[in-house]
């Protein structure tokens, strides 16, 4: 993505050169706000090393703003106005519309003075409700401004945003046409070449991922497994000199059972998350996530949509809210909607614990094979999600052509792997004191009242909260310690596992489980209502009504599939 920010009064655009065409889409934007205004190239000498050659000083003259590298920024801002400012040309229809759009503009004097008049036109086709927000009350411009956007939709049957961003995308490709120099291969039997037509062939590119993604998840369970243990056994003893020390009184529960018990569950899981994410870090940084995004490509035009809707998904492993922000980047609407609501289906880290906490205590034989299992089941069910909603007549559409550009390879640098390590491990310890704590104190309390002993819990509050949940769960196997785990999660997945380490001290205790109740119990985790920053986060980029649409068919779509489970397992057990 690049990068921009304001200097000296100059805007200034950083773009990644080994993604010129996607990226300088945004700087053909940029080009109508008619602002002092330069693009800095970064990862320049990428770009050579893949043996192609830009002339970025005859670019500069073709867009009409100073290109310059990174490195020469500012000698580039010092010559911000060399160049011939010069529009956009988006042809005949869209330039009447913004024509149209702009005579009303002119009519109101606080706005022509502080805009520029053609942005605001081009923003108004575009993202209508953003822009208005920004402008005074024009009931004119209002009705101006849709009859535009309505004229233009029957006259191409695209919206004026499509058609818009497809004129800047042949914008930029002429540009590039013209200074571009791709590589020359003689046999195009590069070393590049040669690996690329192993990764992404349409056989066996596929089974190379699951394969990979295998390798990870072993690594995960095997190394992580001796920190995983220590930790554990570090904070039971920990509770156990703690409570030597103090009175046996309500706040010295609180304090044990609740506060440390809940963050040690937790916090016993952050060597296995450390492992995968320097894992799926190297497969990122060396440019392999490319290429299963190009390898997922034909399978996603399968279902109407294209390999740019795998990068977000790819994307949710670690988190779903900067997922969904990222699918931003989808031109159409419908595919970015439908994108959105596929990636809450992707097993984010926060969901990680407790799929370490069961795969470890039921499935020590096959860890690998059941994490990889619950990964596939989630992107196989977004698949088939996906696909029912483009069948749906609010959704249908034609199909359209994705151009992947893949990155050239590169060896992984320590900065950014510890910098991607940094950002998932950070991000879950966040939620400690945001999140793990509150729920642990809650749980506590609910767990130690009225009786005020935590090992009465069948007549406490929670219990009473379980059982009146319970004839729901019981068909999936659950009783009402499970189903009150599963109601914490709301909040954040990490909860799930600060609750069970109250209401399960030990791994004896979770006989209550067997190996049918644990996979159905997991299942129901990866799929049931997203936490309340994707719920918000959904609500925010495509509306409420979306967002509740996602809640509702992710719990159902995950009672059934765990109901399943257990029936059909417990007719092998």
């Amino acid at each position: 993505m690049s990068k921009e920010y304001a200097e000296n009064n100059v805007i200034v655009q950083e773009v990644d050169a080994r993604y010129l065409e996607r990226e300088l889409v945004r700087t053909a934007e940029l080009i109508d706000r008619h602002q002092a205004f330069v693009v800095l190239l970064t990862h320049y000498e990428d770009l050579l090393a893949t043996e192609h050659t830009l002339d970025y000083h005859k670019l500069s003259n073709l867009i009409g703003v100073r290109v310059g590298l990174l490195e020469e920024k500012e000698q580039t801002i010092a010559h911000v106005h060399d160049f011939r400012h010069i529009h956009v040309t988006y042809g005949k229809d869209i330039e009447e519309a913004i024509a149209k759009v702009i005579d009303v503009i002119v009519t109101l004097p606080n706005v022509r003075e502080k805009y520029s008049k053609r942005y605001m036109a081009i923003r108004l086709l575009e993202r209508p409700d953003e822009m208005l927000a920004l402008l005074p009350h024009s009931d004119e411009l209002i009705r101006v401004a849709a009859e535009q956007r309505a004229r233009l939709l029957y006259r191409y049957g695209k919206t004026a945003k499509e058609v818009i961003a497809q004129a800047r995308r042949g914008f930029v490709h002429g540009a590039l046409e013209e200074t571009l120099t791709h590589a020359q291969h003689d046999t195009g039997h590069s070393i590049a070449d040669k690996i690329d037509r192993v990764l992404t062939n349409r056989w066996i590119g596929l089974p190379l991922l699951m394969l990979l993604l295998y390798g990870v998840f072993e690594c995960t369970f095997t190394l992580g497994s001796y920190p995983q243990e220590w930790i554990a056994m570090g904070v039971e003893a920990l509770a156990e000199w703690i409570r030597t020390l103090l009175p046996q009184v309500w706040w010295s529960s609180l304090l044990i059972d609740g506060v440390l018990m809940g963050i040690g569950a937790v916090l016993a899981f952050l060597p296995n998350i450390i492992i995968m994410f320097f894992f799926l870090s190297l497969m990122e940084d060396s440019g392999y996530m490319a290429r299963a995004a190009y390898t997922m490509d034909k399978i996603m035009h399968r279902i109407g949509l294209h390999g740019s809707s795998f990068i977000p998904m790819l994307m949710g492993f670690g988190c779903n809210v900067p997922a969904i922000m990222a699918a931003r980047d989808i031109a159409n609407k419908k595919d970015r909607a439908i994108t959105m609501m596929m990636v809450p289906f992707m097993s984010c880290s926060a969901r990680l614990p407790v799929y370490m906490l069961f795969i470890g205590a039921f499935f020590a034989e096959q860890k690998a094979v059941v994490m990889l299992s619950l990964y596939i089941l989630g992107i196989l069910l977004s698949i088939v999600f996906a696909w029912v909603m483009q069948r749906m007549p609010s959704f249908r559409q034609p199909k359209h052509d994705y151009v992947s550009e893949l990155p050239p390879y590169r060896r992984p640098t320590l900065r950014n792997t510890g910098l991607h390590i940094w950002e998932r491990v950070a991000d879950y310890l966040q939620k400690i004191p945001a999140v793990i704590i509150w729920a642990s104190v809650i749980i506590w309390a609910l767990t130690y009242f009225p009786t005020g002993n935590m090992a009465d819990m069948e007549h406490s509050y929670l219990a009473m909260v379980g059982h009146w949940m319970e004839p729901v769960m019981r068909p999936l196997g659950f009783d009402w310690k499970m189903s009150v785990c599963l109601l914490t999660g709301l909040p954040a997945k990490e909860a799930i596992v600060s609750t069970m380490g109250i209401l399960y001290p030990s791994n004896t205790a979770l006989s209550a489980f067997t190996p049918v109740t644990a996979y159905a119990f997991m299942v129901f985790v990866l799929l049931y209502f997203p936490c309340v920053a994707t719920i918000s986060t959904l609500r925010k980029e495509i509306g409420a009504k979306w967002a509740w649409f996602s809640v509702v068919h992710s719990l159902l779509l995950a009672w059934v599939m765990s109901f399943l489970i257990h029936q059909i397992g417990m007719l092998f057990v």
